[in-house]
């Protein structure tokens, strides 16, 4: 929604593709053109994009990691034959977020698309520098701050994750395949909701093209709930979805929130 807005902003008219049961319902509102794809359906999504005269796209969204897992899946989302082909010439043995997103741009390049970095027209929703919010984290909450923060720059560059939550010096939570949300649970778990702090970014490598590392207003109540008062997050490395909103809640729940450069 904020893309689309964004693009408007900028004079620029706003065509979507929407993959199917991932994104918000009021979307095709924000957008002259709109059409509804399936997941695998790169073809169409192809066919859509000449019919339109798409020149450069920005992907931008989530496809819950659980759905690349779950069984019989392409049951679901049956691919057509280009992403079949996509599949089996690049993606047989090496199914991670960054070679799907890489082979899908390459695609998308040879059939005149050029895929664009997400942030290019939300530069107001990205993380600055400092503190974000009214208050600043507590002396604890910062010293776990610059205990954690070289470690997550170590887990970045692993591609394991995007984030870490750490109490007292001690990591007590990775991120891996259940996202940010299920790793905050399991962080409040083990924290028994005592205090904490939540580290994030993307890798310093990483493309920006899609997958870029976000927190939303969602994710400031869901970390509140299990114990979390502190948020690090990288500067332009990570996306506040809808940046006042986010900051108005952390400032309500007395969330601090700091940009690490």
């Amino acid at each position: 929604m904020l893309v689309a807005r964004g693009i408007r902003s900028a004079g620029r008219g706003v065509a979507a593709v929407g993959l199917a049961g991932q994104f918000d319902p009021s979307l095709p509102r924000e957008c002259d053109t709109f059409r509804e794809v399936g997941l695998a359906s790169l073809g169409r999504w192809i066919r859509t994009f000449r019919r339109w005269q798409v020149r450069e796209a920005v992907m931008v969204g989530r496809v819950s990691q659980q759905r690349k897992y779950a069984t019989f899946q392409w049951l679901h989302h049956p691919p057509d034959w280009r992403a079949i082909w996509l599949w089996y010439r690049y993606l047989r043995h090496d199914r991670r977020t960054r070679m799907v997103l890489t082979a899908l741009a390459d695609e998308l390049g040879r059939n005149g698309v050029t895929l664009i970095d997400s942030r290019t027209y939300i530069e107001d929703h990205l993380a600055t520098a400092g503190v974000m919010t009214r208050h600043s984290p507590t002396a604890e909450s910062q010293r776990d701050i610059d205990f954690g923060w070289p470690l997550l720059e170590q887990l970045l560059a692993l591609g394991i994750g995007q984030s870490m939550a750490v109490r007292g010096r001690d990591v007590v939570a990775v991120e891996a395949a259940e996202g940010t949300d299920g790793m905050i649970e399991r962080a409040g778990e083990v924290c028994g909701r005592r205090p904490w702090v939540l580290l994030k970014a993307s890798a310093k490598d990483h493309d920006m093209r899609a997958d870029v590392a976000t927190i939303g207003v969602e994710t400031i109540t869901r970390l509140h709930a299990a114990g979390g008062r502190a948020i690090a997050v990288g500067v332009k490395r990570v996306i506040l979805i809808d940046r006042p909103a986010v900051i108005g809640e952390a400032d309500r729940l007395g969330v601090a929130i700091v940009g690490m450069e």
